[in-house]
């Protein structure tokens, strides 16, 4: 619910096809589409349930994939039969990824022109993540790359997360302008139902994690950041 509505009240359809000029912002998820941290949380699921004598699964993954820490861990327990609560395996589960995020982590093929194109153009910028303020710092910090966003916004700024819209329909309140002149990327369906659902132009980038699943309700899908496709979306210079 948002303000007293369920998401199928609010008046934009998320399979509506819509189209825009050059948007006046763009809002970019985090995991998987920004950095490979998608690879750290499968190794971070593996090590988690290892200790409890469990198997992280490839399905498992895909059944929490994009999902806001306790929906994640809610999910975990339930598939697992755990009798521990999400609260105590998000904080385990958090020291595991902060050790590995030193080691294997790398920003997404594209990301850098993309970040210096925009600013070029001076499209303002911001983050919408369903992860933990904690984890969002540390990995920005690791590329010097908070101060060239306008602002971020996690799981833990919202009541409600991903596949709700109340991330995305936050973020245009703070650009102060309408859901339909923002453009959303993301690479999970149920980050692009969020989007969608908020009224946002939405571009899906799939993963490897994602790249088999249902993404429908995107205005455009395409296989990156780098995809000469989104600079034309976007109307940057391919040059």
């Amino acid at each position: 619910m948002l303000g007293g509505l369920a998401v199928s009240d609010l008046p934009w359809s998320p399979c509506r096809a819509i189209s825009m000029n050059v948007p006046r912002a763009v809002v970019f998820d985090m995991d998987g589409l920004m950095f490979n941290t998608e690879d750290v949380y499968f190794q971070v699921g593996t090590e988690l349930l290892a200790r409890r004598g469990h198997e992280f699964t490839w399905e498992l993954n895909l059944a929490v994939l994009g999902r806001p820490p306790q929906a994640c861990f809610e999910e975990m327990i339930r598939w697992c039969s755990l009798d521990e609560s999400w609260e105590e395996l998000a904080a385990e589960s958090e020291e595991i990824c902060l050790r590995l995020l030193g080691e294997v982590l790398a920003p997404m093929p594209g990301l850098l022109d993309l970040l210096d194109a925009l600013e070029a153009a001076a499209i303002p910028k911001a983050i919408c993540t369903s992860s933990t303020r904690n984890v969002l710092e540390t990995v920005l910090a690791r590329f010097a790359m908070k101060p060239r966003f306008a602002f971020t916004l996690t799981a833990q700024d919202v009541s409600h997360g991903k596949p709700h819209p109340e991330i995305y329909l936050e973020a245009a309140r703070r650009f102060h302008i309408d859901p339909a002149e923002m453009l959303v990327l993301e690479d999970s369906p149920i980050g692009c139902r969020s989007a969608a659902a908020a009224g946002a132009f939405v571009v899906a980038v799939p993963g490897k994690y994602s790249r088999d699943d249902d993404f429908s309700v995107a205005s455009r899908v395409i296989d990156g950041l780098d995809d000469r496709r989104l600079r034309e979306i976007l109307k940057l210079d391919a040059g």
